[in-house]
């Protein structure tokens, strides 16, 4: 649903029912400002855009130290943890 901004303004509570089924678009100036939601709407938009950032910086760390995790993970098949070795006092 598009409305203009008086609209949205003189019937917000109607555009926040409106939101529950469909986003609503508000047009200022005869362009898209501002998209209405309903709470469920934005919380999967949170959850989307965490994943697909975590998977990404993920990814990118493990393009840049993919040498230094390399080394990491040899020293530990040839040598173990660190910490076998610790005795609790």
């Amino acid at each position: 649903m598009q409305v203009t901004a008086t609209q949205a303004k003189n019937r917000f509570g109607a555009m926040c029912a409106q939101a529950k089924t469909e986003p609503v678009f508000v047009e200022k100036d005869g362009r898209i400002d501002t998209v209405i939601l309903s709470a469920q709407q934005y919380s999967a938009l949170q959850v989307a855009s965490r994943a697909e950032t975590l998977t990404q910086r993920k990814a990118q760390f493990e393009r840049e130290h993919s040498s230094w995790l390399a080394e990491q993970n040899q020293r530990f098949e040839s040598q173990g943890l660190w910490c076998d070795d610790l005795r609790v006092w």
